[in-house]
């Protein structure tokens, strides 16, 4: 007999909280862990695709997030509110995606920047940038005061493929970070944050990073980039709809918006 538990992840459910999207309504998510083991890097594996020898961390991974999922250091969680439905998933088909006007403007003014691809590791100069862009953007979030512990650990306590994207200026100063996890035929966008001081905040640094993700899953013969959570009404969300086309996860599937 075959031992069941060996081979489907336990489901639980999170109590009520105040929901961070829609005023006056409540959220519950419903998450399961990953195996915390963690995954050696290597640059080039990241980035090439690989095709098998896949672990069950990563196989799991990609099959949650088909359906909803995204990943929080060792869990993965999806929204799952009795009342409202509003949290939709939303990813880019990198293949099919075309530059606005203003999308193009936006990466010509900032190709003066240079882009690393690095190992999940947290660094002294990224969380300074972190503190700055929090304080500054998400002084009533749930991240405000959050310790340099607890980032190394949002970094690096990952059992997936994850990657850290640093962005300097011709001066080699840091302006932005993305924590990045690779998956079999995509990019999972799980956190950015970025310079937005008055020399910097012309440049739109969080559009230009999307586009640059962007570069890298059709560089890599990757599918989709995915944004996270899209909830209709928000204001925080509404940047993910200038991406066209984009596709959005329904109760019929994947949909794809023009």
């Amino acid at each position: 007999m075959t031992d069941q538990s060996t081979h489907f992840p336990k489901f639980y459910v999170t109590g009520t909280s105040p929901c961070p999207y829609i005023e006056g309504n409540t959220e519950q998510k419903i998450f399961t862990e990953l195996s915390p083991q963690p995954l050696a890097y290597d640059k080039a594996a990241i980035l090439e695709h690989p095709n098998q020898n896949r672990s069950r961390e990563e196989e799991l991974h990609l099959s949650l997030a088909l359906v909803g999922f995204r990943r929080s250091q060792e869990i993965v969680y999806r929204p799952a509110c009795d009342h409202c439905q509003e949290c939709k998933s939303v990813r880019i088909p990198s293949k099919l995606f075309k530059m606005s006007n203003s999308q193009k403007r936006i990466s010509k003014k900032n190709n003066d920047i240079s882009s690393e691809i690095k190992p999940n590791t947290a660094t002294q100069e990224q969380f300074k940038l972190l503190e700055k862009y929090i304080n500054s953007r998400h002084f009533e979030g749930g991240m405000m005061g959050i310790s340099f512990s607890e980032y190394k650990d949002m970094v690096e306590n990952s059992p997936i493929s994850t990657i850290i994207i640093e962005y300097r200026d011709r001066d080699e100063n840091l302006i932005g970070v993305a924590l990045t996890d690779k998956m079999k035929n995509a990019l999972s966008m799980v956190y950015s944050f970025y310079d937005i001081s008055a020399e910097t905040k012309t440049r739109s640094l969080g559009i230009y990073m999307i586009l640059n993700h962007i570069n890298i899953s059709t560089s890599t013969a990757l599918d989709f980039v995915y944004l996270g959570y899209f909830v209709k009404g928000s204001s925080k969300m509404n940047y993910k709809m200038n991406f066209k086309p984009i596709e959005i996860l329904t109760t019929d599937g994947w949909n794809l918006l023009k």
